[in-house]
């Protein structure tokens, strides 16, 4: 018996070394931030206030979120993040007014570059990521009338950086900044004509951008 012990407790270690070895491949985030937030502009408007109204944006507020990434190389990160805002939207001209609570969600597919090696206690990264923001349903608040919006959503690409901690092997804290900037509209800006080639309408893009400032934890396995 003892020396049937004797050839497994040497297998067990050589089985058990790979294991522990094996650098965490899923990882894991939720956090918490505060999101600066601007709209867009319009056709001035007069509310039923009698103040004119000539954009729409929501209202800086704090958000949360999470994603989930696989580790393609041991830098390389593929992943899929949802973020919300919780916040209201105001009209704005020669008054600010609230006009109905909004939530604005971020769906997107991203790439990060992780800098370092896996083991590293502290690991920089940026962030890209492609797909939509949609914004909840809305009743707005009768300043021109009352009325039910419905949600709606818009391609939007979001860009990111920051720094991961990771005082263990499979536990970390983050901190980063993200932008994200959705697509909403294209303004005619005028005509530009050119002597050979003629004349067109000129587009003005509008975009609402939401600028998140967040910390939270990691989980990598």
């Amino acid at each position: 018996m003892l020396r049937k012990m004797a050839w497994i407790a040497p297998l067990a270690l050589l089985v058990a070394v790979p294991a522990q070895a094996q650098d965490p491949r899923i990882e894991l985030q939720g956090w918490f931030g505060y999101t600066f937030s601007d709209g867009v502009s319009g056709d001035a408007r007069e509310g039923s206030d009698g103040n004119i109204y000539n954009r729409v944006d929501p209202k800086n507020s704090g958000g949360y979120g999470f994603s989930a990434g696989f580790f393609m190389t041991e830098n390389i990160e593929l992943g899929f993040l949802w973020s919300r805002q919780d916040t209201i939207l105001e009209a704005k001209g020669n008054a600010v007014s609230e006009v109905a609570d909004l939530n604005v969600d971020n769906y997107h597919g991203f790439v990060a570059y992780n800098f370092g090696d896996v083991d590293d206690t502290i690991r920089p990264y940026l962030l890209g990521g492609i797909g939509a923001t949609r914004y909840s349903d809305i009743t707005v608040r009768g300043l021109v009338e009352t009325r039910s919006i419905p949600s709606e959503s818009r391609f939007s690409t979001t860009w990111g950086a920051g720094v991961k901690i990771y005082p263990a092997r499979n536990f970390g804290v983050f901190g980063g900044v993200r932008w994200t900037p959705t697509y909403i509209n294209t303004d005619s800006a005028g005509w530009w004509c050119d002597p050979w080639w003629g004349c067109w309408v000129v587009g003005n893009a509008q975009y609402s951008n939401q600028w998140e400032f967040a910390a939270g934890l990691n989980l990598r396995f």
